[in-house]
């Protein structure tokens, strides 16, 4: 695995105490001159960090930046009970910018944006704390990892997007790496408790938006547009490089601008989703968005949850086939819980439109509830009807053509023997 120095060489950026870019004194464009910071000094050396506070109320698009809900459903979700507990003061909010997207141990983080809310007032109130730790030369990254693990030191929680696969064991293998860090057998972000935010919009948007990346939520749940100013990710790695290897620190500035956004829609976005989970009845949000939430209720065990939310998804925008999935799964709760008339009627509206699954649970009802082995030799004959049809296939829910003609013939003998 080719190190940072190997990395650099190929760019073009010399190593040597000769060929390094100019001083900073000399820089005509310096970090400290584009992005007002400070330098934090740390066991390991000295790190930039840029610092903003906003009021903890701000507006984010349609969300706030301060948690205003439990985290109780949001744990459920999650399947992370321990986080019903953990306070708001309790979580940091955590993103990286890297030398490559790809991950593994070439790769470094030379920039980490965290938010937390703290007691400082911005303005009025509370505060959320925006903290951006930048790698100025690579031989800062010790002291990075040092300032960046004492601004964990209250975290209980860290909440990132996409971080269970790439920012947390990014992050974990550079302690582990680093020389300079005491332990190098652990990270500060070992023990916390992690919630990743996407796992959670999958749940919640994979059959409405064609994308959940962090840039579509931002625009199609919280109503976000960011400016000119920010940068494609892809762009990142290729800038702070020439960032190194000419001291030029003007392109940083998007990246900068970047970054605080990530970090910011992850929190207002925690707000809306733990919200919306808290009370999703009287939320208003589109019908599928709400049939998403009763499917994962129902995985949860909360049937009756699931079959208000079913309801009121039907009653709103559904249509098409994400309609009749719908309509199923209300079925099948309906059955389940004993409620065989209001199934039957389901299934009868289903069967009209064409789905087999509707005309197989027919079929059984009257065979093993009626016994009324007419009845249900009809209706397991639609099935196999349409099963036979060319394109009529639903995909998931076709019954084996063999099945559907064992259960006819089982019928028929029934038939014969009454």
């Amino acid at each position: 695995m080719a190190s940072l120095s190997d990395k650099l060489r190929a760019m073009g950026v010399k190593l040597g105490a000769r060929d390094l870019p100019p001083p900073r004194a000399r820089m005509r464009h310096p970090i400290e001159q584009i992005v007002p910071g400070r330098v934090q000094e740390t066991l390991y050396g000295n790190v930039y960090v840029v610092e903003q506070r906003y009021p903890a109320d701000l507006r984010h698009g349609s969300s706030s930046l301060s948690l205003a809900t439990s985290l109780s459903a949001t744990a459920r979700w999650a399947n992370e009970l321990r986080l019903a507990d953990v306070g708001a003061e309790a979580l940091t909010f955590l993103d990286t910018e890297t030398t490559g997207l790809a991950g593994g141990t070439g790769t470094y983080a030379f920039m980490v944006g965290v938010g937390r809310y703290d007691g400082t007032p911005a303005r009025n109130g509370a505060s959320f704390h925006l903290a951006q730790f930048f790698m100025r030369d690579p031989v800062e990254e010790p002291a990075l990892l040092a300032a960046l693990a004492e601004f964990l030191e209250p975290c209980q929680a860290v909440v990132t997007f996409n971080g269970k696969a790439f920012d947390v064991p990014l992050l974990t293998a550079r302690y582990i790496a680093t020389q300079f860090v005491p332990d190098r057998t652990a990270s500060p972000l070992h023990p916390v408790i992690h919630l990743d935010l996407l796992q959670l919009a999958r749940w919640l948007w994979r059959n409405r938006l064609s994308s959940r990346a962090l840039g579509s939520l931002e625009a199609n749940i919280l109503g976000v547009s960011r400016t000119q100013q920010d940068v494609p990710s892809w762009m990142i790695p290729e800038l702070y490089f020439d960032f190194l290897r000419t001291g030029d620190a003007r392109p940083l500035k998007n990246i900068f601008y970047h970054n605080a956004m990530d970090v910011l829609s992850m929190a207002a976005l925690l707000n809306h989703i733990a919200a919306l989970l808290d009370d999703p009845l009287r939320a208003d949000v589109h019908g599928t968005d709400l049939v998403a939430i009763g499917r994962r209720f129902e995985a949860l065990g909360q049937t009756h949850a699931a079959e208000l939310l079913y309801r009121k998804g039907m009653a709103g925008s559904l249509l098409g086939r994400e309609r009749s999935r719908t309509i199923e799964r209300l079925s099948l709760i309906q059955k389940r819980c004993g409620d065989v008339a209001s199934a039957v009627e389901l299934w009868r509206q289903a069967a009209q439109d064409g789905e087999i699954y509707a005309c197989v649970e027919l079929s059984k009802f009257y065979e093993h509830r009626q016994h009324d082995y007419r009845e249900a030799a009809r209706w397991a004959q639609a099935a196999v009807d349409l099963v036979n049809r060319p394109g009529s296939h639903r995909l998931g829910q076709s019954p084996c053509l063999a099945d559907l003609q064992h259960r006819m013939a089982r019928l028929q003998r029934k038939l014969a023997a009454t």
